[in-house]
């Protein structure tokens, strides 16, 4: 009875009353014990109300049936397909909605409501795949900043691809400690190849010099990144690196000029085909035949050969390093003893002799860096000393 009086009423009411109407209405569906008949007139009334001329009904009734599991899934169904003003409270919270629903809308919606949807909590990767895919770089930072969101590695990807060139996806995807290496390098690289471009285009630089100096960065970089990873994730950056014509014997040489044995290790079993362990063994074989039918299986260029095994012995002389920070920067010793011989052999090729004076100037500046970080830590370490000992 109260409900054939509501419908009676509110064909004639302001658009205001009718929302606060609505709002009661569909709260009283939810929480009050309503008969049977009652209910099914309410939400006859509720059904017919999804008509209304009116945005703020409906944003009534989406207000309060956002969050429940117990509303009409009609309901919830229509209003998610409304316009985002109506809309976006449902897609962000409702539980009825399912993953099919998510993905269809993200493939047909706008960009605001592609955010609302990667804030939901308990996010698929399903639907985190559809938004890396098609959404907006809003809703992929809203996905990135999405603690509950459950991205698979080839939807971290798949935003990389797309949206790395905006310096706000690469700084919210940097700062997480769970990103896998591979994607990290990828970041890296979109970010070397935007400053190369940048760089070119104002003719700071010529594109040939600039691509060099992005390339060098980029090997760096991706040592520095190699030097925290493990197990699978080393694996995944080295597959990567090998997809995407990074694994080269430069990068290769400059990991075993940093000590970082890992990556050495994991690059040769990439490109020989060999399991890791087997790749140990034969890098640790003193005669040196190993080692070079080892790289001959991996395809290097033969001209590289005499500086991968200097620069063996010279780690197995002086041992391995086991901190993040060795194992990422190049060790000058290593690189002048390599350096040194290759001078002196007639098969080193001009690029090789190249590369290895660059990693000799690098290796100098970084140590002279230390050298000076040391001596002003020092300084600041020895009047408190001092006053220690007067006191």
């Amino acid at each position: 009875m109260i409900v054939r009086q509501f419908i009676g009423w509110i064909r004639t009411a302001p658009a205001g009353e009718r929302a606060e109407a609505t709002r009661s209405l569909a709260r009283a569906w939810l929480i009050s014990d309503l008969s049977e008949d009652d209910r099914a007139a309410a939400e006859g009334a509720l059904l017919m109300l999804l008509d209304d001329p009116s945005p703020l009904v409906r944003q009534a009734m989406a207000e309060v049936f956002a969050r429940s599991s117990e509303a009409p899934a009609a309901i919830v169904q229509a209003l998610s397909l409304d316009q985002p003003s109506v809309a976006l409270p449902v897609l962000e919270h409702s539980p009825l909605l399912i993953d099919a629903d998510l993905v269809d809308i993200i493939a047909t919606g706008n960009g605001e409501m592609q955010c609302a949807i990667a804030r939901r909590i308990n996010l698929p990767a399903s639907v985190c795949a559809a938004i890396a895919e098609v959404g907006s770089a809003a809703a992929a930072l809203e996905l990135i900043e999405n603690p509950y969101a459950e991205l698979a590695p080839f939807s971290w990807d798949r935003i990389v691809e797309r949206h790395g060139h905006l310096a706000a996806i690469r700084e919210s995807m940097l700062v997480l400690e769970d990103l896998p290496a591979a994607t990290r390098v990828a970041l890296v690289a979109k970010l070397s190849d935007t400053l190369a471009q940048f760089v070119v285009a104002r003719n700071w630089l010529s594109a040939d010099r600039a691509g060099r100096i992005a390339s060098e960065a980029r090997d760096r970089s991706t040592v520095n990144i190699a030097a925290r990873s493990r197990g699978d994730d080393m694996r995944g950056l080295v597959q990567h690196l090998r997809a995407t014509g990074q694994l080269t014997a430069g990068l290769i040489l400059r990991a075993l000029l940093s000590g970082n044995v890992d990556l050495f290790d994991s690059a040769l079993s990439e490109l020989s085909g060999l399991p890791q362990a087997r790749v140990s063994a034969l890098l640790h074989d003193r005669g040196g035949a190993s080692l070079q039918a080892l790289l001959v299986r991996a395809g290097l260029p033969p001209s590289t050969f005499a500086a991968f095994r200097v620069a063996l012995e010279v780690c197995q002389e002086t041992g391995f390093v086991d901190t993040v920070g060795g194992a990422a920067r190049l060790r000058r010793r290593m690189v002048e003893r390599v350096l040194t011989h290759c001078e002196t052999d007639p098969l080193a090729a001009e690029p090789l002799l190249i590369l290895l004076r660059r990693f000799a100037t690098e290796s100098a500046r970084e140590e002279a860096r230390l050298f000076c970080d040391e001596l002003v830590a020092d300084e600041a370490i020895a009047p408190v000393h001092h006053e220690l000992i007067a006191a």
